[in-house]
């Protein structure tokens, strides 16, 4: 699909700024096009924009920022993310699935493993030594997604549309 939308969680500075080191340091250079990143929705179709920049917001302000915790290293096969858990943000992301039912890609349908990636398309090797190395140093701690965001892929680089804040007081 041409310059499909994708929707994120927003990290906290503290947290954006340390997995940008991460990814900086360990994702292949010519290939390292954007911004650390927790991706909920991998593509929207360009004819969904209208509703999404109307629908995530209203969604996002019922919402009280969503907790979630580094959980470890999580091994992609040929790359390297940082493992979250969240169990609001997965709530979150099925409210959203629902509304959107019917719009939703092959790689949209199923619940995703909330992650960081730090390293992709590297060999085997490369990615299990890289994970062997941060095992030890990456330590369970929690943080909070302030926001939503809204983002047009560009074949590439990301353009960010809008960030929809959590303003509420309710869990998802």
């Amino acid at each position: 699909m041409p310059n499909p939308f994708i929707v994120t969680a927003k990290l906290p500075p503290e947290m954006q700024s340390w997995a940008q080191g991460l990814r900086r340091e360990h994702y292949p250079a010519h290939r390292n096009h954007l911004h650390a990143h927790v991706t909920i929705f991998h593509s929207f179709a360009p004819s969904l924009l209208d509703e999404l920049k109307t629908y995530l917001p209203r969604l996002a302000a019922e919402y009280a920022p969503i907790e979630a915790r580094v959980s470890g290293v999580m091994d992609l096969g040929k790359g390297t993310a940082i493992a979250l858990e969240s169990p609001d943000l997965l709530s979150l992301r099925a409210e959203i699935a629902e509304h959107f039912h019917g719009s939703l890609t092959a790689q949209d349908l199923y619940e995703p493993r909330p992650h960081i990636t730090i390293q992709n398309k590297v060999t085997k090797e490369e990615a299990r030594a890289l994970q062997a190395d941060l095992v030890p140093i990456i330590e369970p701690h929690w943080f909070t997604f302030q926001a939503l965001e809204l983002h047009l892929y560009k074949g590439g680089p990301w353009d960010l549309v809008k960030a929809c804040p959590f303003r509420g007081r309710e869990r998802p």
